[in-house]
């Protein structure tokens, strides 16, 4: 008899999956939604079929929300009844289709890819639509639109995409003259994208391109203006099309030309291009993994990720165009947090690297090599980011050792910028990069530059030209001055060169180097300490040594931010660093979240509010969030943060209140500068009676964040929270030993709130290293276990104290974070306390369970 043959999972309207895929909640909801629609409608004349979508909308916000999102996914998967199904939508609909509006952002940012072609073509009809109704949102739905228009990639989907929303540009021209920022936003995508469709058969797609991105700075040219000096960058790419020559001859000569308020080219160069412009140019999944691979990849582990992410975007030959966009983004929008740049996470400068070794072609090394020095060309410390130039320096200084062609090349290409860039400006670029040097050495990014500059490993030519060059830069450091700590092991963890002579940009293992460089332990830049990276090394015994340097708070650093707030946002912020009393702290707290609703807080704004508070509140994002003893009383104390006020408001406020997407995109920036906002997040909504059953507002937030997702954030925020308490090590360790005695899960789960893996777990499980093959029994643990069912929690009174030594760092094995520096002092303390005990005989017939594989 034969098996009977698997049935096929039934294939959705709207996305493509696969038998492995589970059900998508999304299009389980908007297949609910319009079967609803369709049995409401079914059998009705086209009068009866509004009259019932009518009332039905007007019972309640449920009702009016499945009605639209049934004719919306009708819209989607019927394209022969989509004029009729959008005629109803705006005549039943109640919030200016804004539940719409959003449905689609959804789509656009979390689903695009997955979309089957017949709603993939009729998302765009609607959003055309939508733009004809002259819909009041419209145009950010556009820009999301734009967002997935990749660069380097000419495939015909794309293309198709690109074609597509440029004709509902050109169509509805003066609907787009209305909005400045949507202006400057297509302006700047498809400038970038002439550059991909010089191929005879893309010519016709290409001259659309070049005529409205001519016409656009021709008529809007202040608008265009703000973009910044990126859009010098990509006229430049497109300079030699007649068209844009003739921009290029107004913007050196004739300014006036273009706009009265225009002053010249350098007006333009002094701008910091804004992060929004430097994003729209990542897809919402190219953003997603690069941001995973700067926040949650250990340095070390990072090929799989990087060989996926060049399989999926850098292998065609269209694809040398894309490597200019990552590394703008890289440099412009990833700005990694204190807690960030102070881990093992894989640092911006080793992807930089890596995008840098996959250029094919010397066009595309040329324009990657100006997309990494671009903000350094005319730097101006008050105005620009040290963490927009930090990556060029860093990527010099760490390739030295195992890749020294690839800073020869760098510093070759820095040094030749200067004349050549642009002639007439040659004395403000020297400048600004003499700026940019000056400003890595005062923040501290490196100690001294003379071991770069100065370096046997480089050409006697190259050497000479950057001793005449940045001679102040090239004089041998002085001695340098004693510093005090209290472990020597302290200060072998701050900037090292690599030790390892290959691959530090793929697959290398993650160990101390043993090199000589800078020990300073005080640099900062941005108000960041660097309390060191792993990098490769060799000749090193791997065990991990605490480090037990006193933690030195220094006063936050807000300074590069103060000048982007206006008076009144900036008043309030410096008396929120001004006052330590908590209450004081929260009321100051009140009024700013206060002055974000009612002024018209735009997004410079709020990034620079965002690293201000993230600075400011640094100290509340370290040590436990439970308090000790839970009671209500401390319960409601540790949700009595400055930070908390902003969730309290966003729990008090309706969704489509417009101050509430306000708060929410400033928690989404505070995001990026402090991940553990997020699980800050769901412990207020759990812990705070006032956030009673508001749990949504996590689902709101992950949806704001640039992950845009709930599912990844939700799991990085756990992840992040799993941390907290016990090491990986002792959490792995204590369930191999519940579950190597099948001990039922009743009896386990009533001892662990009580079990400390600081003097306990370790204790049993880690051999002292003079006794690398004793086996060691875990009576204790189980004594412990007894006791706690007689004494009802109370500690053991005596316990009888084991041998503790610190693990065996392996090669591959994950270090422990500095998340606390509680760990790592009582860490140290454990290890001072060990002493080598004589070996005890161990007994016939034991069953204790304590090899190295355990």
């Amino acid at each position: 008899m034969e098996p009977a043959p698997v049935k096929a999972k039934p294939q959705g309207r709207l996305l493509v999956s696969t038998q492995l895929d589970a059900k998508d909640e999304l299009e389980e909801r908007l297949e609910r939604c319009s079967g609803i629609v369709q049995a409401m409608t079914n059998g009705l004349s086209e009068r009866e079929a509004n009259d019932a979508l009518t009332a039905n909308v007007c019972k309640g916000q449920q009702q009016h929300e499945e009605v639209c999102l049934g004719l919306f996914t009708l819209v989607l998967t019927e394209p022969t009844q989509a004029q009729r199904c959008y005629r109803d939508l705006t005549l039943v609909n109640r919030d200016g289709m804004n539940v719409i509006l959003v449905k689609i952002n959804q789509i656009l940012m979390e689903k695009f890819l997955k979309l089957q072609d017949v709603p993939r073509t009729q998302l765009v009809w609607l959003v055309r639509e939508l733009v004809k109704s002259s819909i009041m949102g419209a145009d950010g739905v556009v820009m999301t639109l734009l967002k997935q228009i990749a660069g380097g990639d000419i495939s015909s989907k794309n293309l198709w995409l690109a074609e597509s929303v440029l004709d509902i540009l050109l169509e509805q021209k003066e609907w787009v003259l209305k909005s400045g920022m949507l202006i400057a936003m297509s302006v700047y995508t498809y400038l970038r994208l002439i550059v991909d469709h010089g191929t005879n058969n893309l010519l016709p797609l290409r001259q659309k391109e070049v005529d409205f991105c001519t016409s656009m700075i021709r008529e809007k040219f202040m608008e265009c203006l703000i973009i910044g000096r990126d859009l010098v960058r990509l006229l430049q790419n497109v300079a030699r099309i007649p068209e844009m020559e003739l921009i290029w001859k107004d913007l050196l000569h004739n300014p006036q030309v273009l706009s009265p308020q225009f002053t010249g080219v350098l007006q333009l160069l002094t701008a910091r291009t804004s992060r929004k412009f430097l994003a729209c140019r990542l897809t919402p999944d190219m953003e997603t993994k690069l941001l995973f691979m700067t926040s949650r990849v250990r340095f070390g582990q990072q090929k799989r990720y990087q060989d996926w992410f060049q399989r999926q975007y850098l292998s065609t030959a269209e694809s040398q165009s894309l490597r200019c966009d990552l590394i703008r983004y890289i440099c412009g929008v990833v700005h990694p947090s204190n807690e960030v740049l102070s881990s093992d996470i894989l640092p911006r400068w080793a992807i930089i690297g890596w995008l840098l070794t996959t250029c094919t072609s010397n066009v595309a090394a040329s324009n990657a090599k100006l997309a990494l020095f671009y903000d350094w060309l005319f730097f101006n410390p008050e105005k620009d980011s040290i963490m927009n130039i930090e990556p060029a320096i860093l990527v010099m200084h760490h390739s030295m050792k195992p890749h020294p062609a690839i800073t020869a090349t760098l510093l070759d290409f820095m040094c030749r910028i200067i004349p050549h860039f642009f002639p007439p400006l040659e004395s403000q670029v020297r400048q600004g990069v003499f700026n940019s040097l000056t400003f890595i050495m005062e923040k501290r990014v490196l100690a001294h530059l003379a071991p770069l500059f100065d370096n046997p490993k480089l050409d006697r030519e190259l050497r000479s030209m950057l001793r005449e060059r940045f001679p102040e830069f090239c004089s041998s450091p002085s001695p340098p001055t004693e510093v005090k700590m209290e472990e020597s092991a302290s200060l072998e963890m701050d900037n090292h060169l690599l030790d390892k002579e290959e691959g530090c940009y793929d697959n290398t293992e993650a160990t101390f180097s043993d090199d000589e460089e800078e020990i300073n332990n005080k640099g900062t830049y941005d108000g960041i300490q660097q309390l060191g990276r792993l990098t490769q090394g060799k000749k090193r015994d791997f065990r991990f040594h605490p480090i037990k340097e006193a933690v030195i708070e220094e006063p936050a650093d807000i300074t590069p931010w103060l000048h982007h707030l206006d008076d009144a946002m900036k008043e309030k912020v410096q008396q929120l660093q001004k006052t330590s009393d908590t209450e004081a702290q929260c009321e100051v707290m009140q009024d700013i979240v206060d002055l974000i609703l009612e002024e018209d807080f735009d997004s410079e704004q709020m990034s620079a509010m965002s690293s201000c508070l993230a600075e400011l509140f640094k100290d509340h994002f370290r040590g436990d969030l439970l308090p000790e003893e839970i009671t209500e009383e401390s319960l409601e104390d540790s949700v009595s943060k400055p930070v908390c006020v902003v969730f309290r408001t966003l729990v008090t406020m309706q969704e489509d209140n417009s101050g509430f997407s306000v708060l929410l995109d400033m928690l989404a920036e505070f995001y990026q500068k402090q991940p553990k906002i997020g699980y800050h997040l769901l412990y207020y909504l759990k812990a705070s009676k006032a956030a009673n059953g508001k749990m949504m507002l996590y689902e709101s937030f992950a949806q704001a964040t640039a992950l845009g997702d709930l599912h990844t954030c939700l799991m990085m925020d756990m992840k992040a929270f799993q941390s907290l308490d016990w090491e990986t090590f002792e959490q792995y360790s204590t369930w191999q030993l519940f579950l190597a005695h099948s001990i039922p899960l009743e009896t386990i789960i009533p001892i662990l709130q009580h079990l400390k893996y600081k003097e306990h777990i370790k204790a049993q499980l880690i051999k002292n290293n003079n006794q690398p093959r004793k086996r060691q029994r875990f009576s204790d643990l189980f004594a412990l276990a007894e006791e706690y069912e007689d004494s009802q929690a109370k500690p053991p009174k005596s316990r009888r104290k084991a041998a503790v030594s610190s693990p065996r760092f392996r090669k591959g094995a994950a270090p422990p974070t500095n998340n606390e520096e509680e760990t790592a002092s009582s860490t140290a303390s454990e290890e001072e306390d060990s002493k080598p005990k004589a070996p005890k005989r161990k007994r016939k017939g034991s069953s204790a369970v304590g090899s190295d594989s355990d």
